[in-house]
């Protein structure tokens, strides 16, 4: 974000790809961001960066800091709470510091009010990273849906459709134009975002959240081979009751 003049959109790119690296690091990355996060250590942050990837490391030794520092101490609860409620915990101030950072990006570019409330409006338009852990925004979405008239067999007979497709070429339009729809209103369970177009889509047979291939490494081919899909989330809350 260097630079002497930054637009609104500029600062909505950076809160987009950093929130994208959150995000990852609460679902599809969650055992590796649990682990790191060991309670025997110093105060530690999770840091997102404008590389969709993501970090666990000590607060900046700078003060005042450069930028404004994600919360502190979140690996010291990790073991006081049901895992769920931590991740949720940690999902609102993720929420509260890429807030916090973008607007101050756009203080210091000079924003007006006018620029403030339009980036405030771009970032609200995305669902909170604590909708995405939680479920509930993608539970909003699936009652929406069944509101419309989709019924839960509609849903398993598309999803068995979309294991069984190897490429977009082997199934027809018609097939195609109903994968589409039933999940065109829907968000990633992983990246919180919808872009439906030319996507591979597999959807948890467990929770019926639907997911982007790539963002849990799923491919079409891949999917062709799974009787019963079973998203990380819903894996991990099997391997945590083992425990």
């Amino acid at each position: 974000m260097d630079g002497p003049s930054r637009s609104v959109e500029d600062v909505f790119k950076d809160y987009k790809s950093r929130r994208a690296g959150l995000i990852k690091a609460l679902t599809t990355d969650v055992r590796e961001f649990y682990r790191q996060c060991d309670p025997e250590k110093e105060n530690l942050c999770l840091y997102g960066y404008p590389n969709e990837s993501w970090e666990v490391n000590l607060p900046s030794e700078e003060v005042p800091p450069e930028l404004p520092e994600p919360v502190l101490g979140i690996n010291f609860s990790r073991d006081g709470m049901l895992e769920e409620d931590w991740l949720k915990l940690v999902a609102v101030h993720s929420d509260s510091w890429l807030i916090a950072l973008a607007f101050y990006f756009g203080l210091r570019f000079g924003f007006d009010k006018n620029d403030r409330r339009r980036l405030f409006n771009m970032i609200n338009g995305l669902p909170s990273i604590y909708e995405v852990v939680s479920g509930k925004k993608e539970a909003q979405e699936v009652s929406s849906v069944t509101n419309n008239g989709n019924s839960k067999n509609k849903r398993e007979n598309i999803t068995r459709a979309t294991r069984e497709q190897v490429s977009q070429d082997d199934v027809d339009e018609e097939e195609e134009g109903d994968d589409v729809d039933e999940h065109k209103d829907a968000l990633c369970g992983a990246c919180g975002m919808n872009n439906t177009s030319d996507q591979f889509w597999i959807c948890c047979d467990i929770c019926e959240r639907w997911f982007h291939g790539k963002c849990v490494k799923i491919t079409p081919a891949k999917a062709q081979h799974i009787k019963q899909y079973k998203c990380p989330g819903c894996s991990n809350k099997k391997a945590r009751a083992q425990f």
